[in-house]
C-alpha cells in the first residue's frame, strides 16, 4: 500500500479576511490543519496537501 506524502505552508491570517483567505487555499486542495498566534501578533493559519504521486520535489 503506499503511503501519503504531503507538503505544508504556513499563512497570515488577516483579520477579517479569515473565510476568504482559507477558502482561496482550500480551492486549491489545501487543508486546515492548526491556526496559532503568530510572532508578532494576529493569526498564522498551518495547511497541508497530499503530494500526488511522482510529484515529489
Amino acid at each position: 500500500m503506499a503511503r501519503t506524502t504531503w507538503e505544508y505552508v504556513t499563512t497570515p491570517l488577516l483579520i477579517h479576511r479569515e473565510t476568504a483567505i482559507l477558502n482561496t487555499w482550500g480551492a486549491d486542495g489545501w487543508e486546515l490543519v492548526h491556526v496559532a498566534n503568530g510572532p508578532e501578533g494576529g493569526m498564522v493559519a498551518f495547511l497541508k496537501r497530499a503530494v500526488e504521486p511522482g510529484a515529489e520535489a
